[in-house]
């Protein structure tokens, strides 16, 4: 089952570490699912789910606020008696003491943003569902062209590396070179590189590069969203490549379907540009215009007309 580690929350979203149970490094999240915790300030634990992170904001703190100092302590002994992954204040909102007292009787972290309850649950939501989304490792070069996020494959020396680099240098941006984690997203497929080769590349001859440092902040991205998948091959002329466009074909990733384009690659063929030529045509016919089926309806006319 797939989870992600409370510390990776914790970078993240940046947030600050008021008390740290002795095994903050190994909590576990294995759910998007987040709780306010209003009832359970008031004494109500029934139907209480304590697996989620907890998030205090305005509301609960001023609720609290309210009560009894006897009631609180009844109350938030019993809340922090259950075994929580985590409890976060938002908005900097002050730590009552006895809640600290309380996490430490009972080994409970207690963290803080700086956020609001809504930007705070919202970007968390959407961390821990990207890292817990169904995922798999592609061999290729993953460029953001035009707004498009392209996903190059190829066997290995065909040139994926060289075309990405003609790409960054023509202002459009690298997202992985080598090794591509792709995650299925709500039916849509998101691309990464692995933490340790962010915004590198590998050229042979040239050796690693560090694309951020070479170009510019501009010139990278940490993910996105894959609309097309581009095969390049070695030119083989015994090979029936497709001189229309009327055909489609896909590549399945995650069981989703990507549309794909096959660059026949040869000296002399500037890849670069045929790749960007493909990303406008691809742009065009998500729009709604097909340059192929424009031609084909023409000859129709044409022919209709002759007879």
């Amino acid at each position: 089952m797939n989870y992600i580690s409370l510390r990776e929350i914790i970078e993240e979203l940046d947030l600050e570490v008021i008390y740290a149970s002795s095994d903050i490094d190994d909590i576990k999240i294995y759910s998007i699912e987040i709780s306010r915790p209003g009832l359970q300030i008031g004494g109500y634990f029934n139907k209480f789910v304590p697996d989620r992170i907890q998030i205090i904001g305005n509301a609960e703190w001023y609720y609290y606020e309210t009560l009894p100092l006897e009631e609180r302590i009844k109350n938030m002994d019993m809340y922090f008696s259950y075994d929580m992954p985590a409890l976060i204040f938002s908005r900097n909102l002050d730590v009552f003491p006895e809640m600290i007292h309380l996490a430490k009787k009972y080994d409970r972290t207690i963290l803080r943003s700086k956020r609001t309850t809504a930007s705070l649950s919202n970007k968390m939501a959407s961390f821990i569902e990207l890292e817990l989304a169904p995922e798999t490792r592609v061999h290729g070069v993953f460029v953001e062209v035009f707004g498009i996020g392209v996903l190059i494959t190829g066997k290995s020396g065909v040139g994926k590396s060289e075309t990405a680099l003609d790409l960054v240098t023509r202002g459009h941006r690298l997202i992985s070179d080598d090794t591509v984690m792709i995650k299925d997203i709500e039916g849509r497929l998101m691309g990464k590189s692995p933490v340790i080769t962010r915004h590198f590349m590998e050229i042979r001859g040239l050796g690693i590069l560090d694309i951020e440092r070479l170009y510019g902040v501009g010139s990278v991205k940490n993910y996105e969203y894959i609309d097309l998948v581009v095969e390049l091959e070695l030119w083989n002329e015994d090979t029936e490549y497709d001189r229309i466009g009327l055909d489609e074909s896909f590549t399945r990733v995650l069981n989703l379907e990507i549309p794909t384009a096959t660059i026949p690659v040869r000296p002399g063929r500037n890849v670069a540009m045929i790749l960007e030529v493909a990303v406008r045509n691809f742009r065009q016919k998500l729009l709604g215009y097909n340059a192929a089926e424009e031609l084909n309806e023409r000859i129709k006319s044409n022919s209709i007309n002759k007879k």
